[in-house]
């Protein structure tokens, strides 16, 4: 019989979780073509085409959170019992099928109807528990290396990709864009999650980190605090970061949406648009990398208030943008924050609460955070149906981010009650 290929972890010398790690980075790059950072670039030629407004985009971008929300639950706890491997790769089937149907429609609520496809198991929308929670179910004291590693493969997808994406849409017009990213995400992220993604480091015999396992009569080793579903449901800690992650979602996602559509309306080029995207992107590779190296030296809950806060700069930026160089500036402050605040709210998460139930715990977390996220695009998007600017809602969206830092910052780890 042919000897098998790192398909399953061995025993001792490299450590498989890095597998795990270079495999999630790779799915993340592949997941920007997949309608993420680089839907922004499809509202103008779409809505101009199919004579829709803005706040069908924002519809969209909202079904998609709200199915993801819904499906959450379920997907996290199978993510804790079975592994990632088939739900990454149906998903992967089904974002392609989904985001390939677009290049056919015709009409406002068949986008709507097909983003709200897509979000049922999210490998490309926020949160992406099947990309997400396998690599940090591998490590705990190398966690925050491990998903500073991760984290930089959604930045090189986004400077590949978003590029990509304006030169296909330039080329082939955005209906047959969408069925080839489609056609590239799905194809190349199928085989490599049957192939090499794998549950957790004990169900081989290892402990996180590579780590010497122990021998089976041993007790075994308590490297981190695990709290069940149930308990962190119970921790005002646990309600803190909801409300924090879900009042940012909400401000963040009614900027980051309609910011590359509302500098086109300002007479700016769409391919130096794309370019300022893609330099969006390398900034966030530069921050998830820098903040991984950090996050075991100063609390995360600091550091992802100091991400928040570049958000909102960034968002300010944004509002007054009326030429080339300073979309540029804010692009690349843009990505400064939202690298940041991916890699810290998920490190959170796991840290807070440990990995053995982490599926379950960010499955609860996600209809909340999700829902309240997907709210503000649409609302801003509809703003700028009736009044003809997104102005008027982007500033409270800002001073919600300055609320969300407070929060933040004072939602220090939880304790667990005696007895």
């Amino acid at each position: 019989m042919p000897r098998r290929i790192a398909t399953r972890p061995e025993r001792h010398g490299f450590f498989y979780g890095w597998v795990i790690v270079a495999v999630m980075a790779v799915i993340g790059a592949l997941g920007m073509a997949l309608g993420s950072l680089n839907f922004g670039l499809f509202i103008r030629p779409m809505g101009d085409d199919l004579g829709i407004g803005r706040g069908a985009f924002g519809l969209a971008q909202s079904a998609r959170q709200v199915t993801g929300a819904i499906a959450a639950p379920w997907v996290g706890s199978l993510i804790d019992r079975f592994g990632a491997r088939i739900l990454l790769a149906v998903a992967a089937v089904i974002t392609g099928a989904a985001l390939a149907t677009l290049g056919f429609i015709t009409s406002e609520w068949q986008l709507i109807a097909l983003f709200g496809i897509v979000g049922v198991l999210g490998v490309s929308g926020p949160g992406a528990l099947v990309v997400n929670v396998p690599v940090m179910k591998w490590f705990v004291r190398k966690r925050g290396r491990a998903l500073a590693y991760m984290s930089l493969g959604a930045p090189v997808g986004g400077v590949l990709f978003v590029p990509a994406t304006q030169l296909l849409i330039d080329g082939v017009g955005w209906r047959g864009a969408w069925i080839v990213l489609a056609a590239v995400g799905a194809g190349l992220i199928v085989p490599m999650a049957l192939i090499f993604v794998r549950r957790q480091p004990e169900d081989y015999g290892l402990r996180p980190d590579g780590e010497p396992a122990p021998e089976l009569s041993s007790p075994r080793p308590a490297t981190e605090l695990s709290w069940t579903r149930a308990e962190a449901l119970r921790s005002g800690t646990f309600w803190r970061l909801v409300i924090a992650f879900s009042l940012f979602g909400f401000a963040v996602s009614a900027i980051a949406l309609h910011r590359i559509a509302a500098f086109m309306d300002r007479g700016m080029d769409p391919t130096i648009i794309s370019l300022a995207t893609a330099v969006d992107a390398g900034a966030s590779g530069v921050a998830t990398f820098t903040m991984g190296m950090l996050i075991h030296r100063v609390p995360a809950r600091f550091l992802g208030a100091i991400g928040f806060l570049i958000l909102a700069v960034a968002s300010v930026l944004t509002i007054v943008a009326h030429d080339h160089y300073v979309m540029f500036v804010s692009m690349s402050v843009f990505g400064l924050g939202i690298g940041t605040w991916i890699l810290v709210e998920g490190y959170l998460w796991a840290s807070y609460f440990g990995r053995e139930h982490l599926g379950s715990i960010r499955g609860a977390v996600m209809p909340l955070t999700l829902i309240a996220g997907g709210a503000g695009a649409p609302i801003a998007g509809y703003i700028r149906d009736l009044t003809g600017a997104y102005e008027p809602f982007w500033y409270g969206a800002v001073a919600i981010m300055l609320v969300s830092i407070v929060i933040l910052v004072f939602t220090p780890p939880p304790v667990r009650a005696a007895g």
